[in-house]
């Protein structure tokens, strides 16, 4: 079964923790499944509002009862890892049991670099699986832990063709792939999402209990055979790019493409 979520970025107009929090409690109006919230320090453009996705999505979960709710994708080696088990397990206890933590390393060096990290690809890499690995003791050691068990679900990105990041996904309980060819403009081929389909069931022996998310626009027509390949999650990407925030209040009121 196919579910559906609304992805919203936390830069630009939709820097604005007020707004993000209606179109959430919106969407569990209208039908939807989930809703998950971009993770940014700094963005492209320096002039634009930056919100903290944390904060966010604990004012969703405080307003919400049903959606599934998360930051897709943490940024997880710029983070202290037993603050992030902290928040992450008191936001699963604060939304009864609803939270997908992403974790991923960031897609802009400047988050790290302007700071004074380190923006090495390979550093972070090491990093985010040493801080999964600790995370997940901690979400143990430090009550009150989650509610979910064995653990809160851990999602993780890659970016097809490099298969690092679908080795990590394989590990653990969820992967959302972008493409390298293919984005915004050019929505991805289902031959294409079928081939990393199936190279996280040859890693895992199977997808049974694996969710596969993919971002895109419904409007493209291809979710069906998205979900034929093996995609369990729809995330319906909003943005700038795509009508702003009126464009995101029409989509999420008309509701799911189920």
């Amino acid at each position: 079964m196919v579910r559906f979520a609304v992805g919203l970025p936390n830069v630009g107009e939709f820097g604005d923790p007020a707004l993000l929090t209606d179109l959430a409690v919106g969407a569990e109006e209208h039908g939807w499944d989930g809703v998950f919230v971009w993770d940014h320090l700094l963005y492209h453009q320096p002039g634009w509002p930056v919100v903290s996705p944390t904060v966010v999505v604990s004012a969703i979960a405080a307003r919400t009862r049903r959606i599934r709710l998360g930051v897709l994708m943490t940024a997880l080696p710029r983070r202290r890892v037993q603050t992030v088990a902290k928040e992450t397990a008191t936001l699963d206890v604060l939304s009864g049991g609803r939270l997908v933590f992403g974790a991923g390393l960031g897609s802009l060096d400047a988050e790290y670099a302007d700071f004074g990290e380190d923006p090495d690809l390979k550093a972070r890499a090491a990093r985010l699986d040493q801080g999964l690995e600790e995370l997940t003791r901690l979400w143990e050691r430090l009550p009150p832990g989650p509610v979910q068990k064995p653990r809160i679900p851990v999602w993780c990105p890659g970016r097809w063709p490099v298969l690092a990041g679908f080795r990590r996904a394989a590990r653990w309980d969820g992967a959302m792939p972008t493409f390298r060819d293919f984005g915004r403009e050019r929505p991805v081929p289902v031959g294409e999402f079928a081939r990393v389909a199936d190279f996280l069931a040859a890693q895992r022996g199977s997808l049974e209990g694996f969710d596969l998310a993919l971002e895109g626009r419904a409007a493209d027509g291809l979710v069906e055979g998205y979900a034929a390949a093996g995609m369990t999650w729809w995330v319906e990407a909003m943005g700038w790019w795509r009508g702003g925030v009126a464009d995101a209040r029409r989509t999420i009121e008309t509701g799911p493409p189920r």
